[in-house]
């Protein structure tokens, strides 16, 4: 589980939307998910989590990996 005083923790200043910060969050917390995990975990529709993780993947924020999304 995330820690609140982890030091290294600290959301990008150029993510503005909250579904964007969410995912984020939840990316470093998980590590790797799916879309379906993500979808699961946040309750967000799979539309909305591909254009949240298509726009974390485009500002270098997120990696798309074999199995799923990774933070960067």
């Amino acid at each position: 589980m995330m820690s609140t005083t982890d030091p290294q923790l600290r959301v990008p200043d150029d993510l503005s939307s909250s579904q964007s910060k969410l995912v984020y969050l939840a990316l470093y917390e998980l590590e790797e998910a799916t879309v379906t995990e993500l979808q699961q975990r946040l309750n967000l529709s799979k539309l909305t989590l591909l254009a949240v993780l298509d726009s974390l993947t485009a500002k270098d924020h997120a990696q798309r990996t074999a199995t799923g999304y990774a933070c960067q």
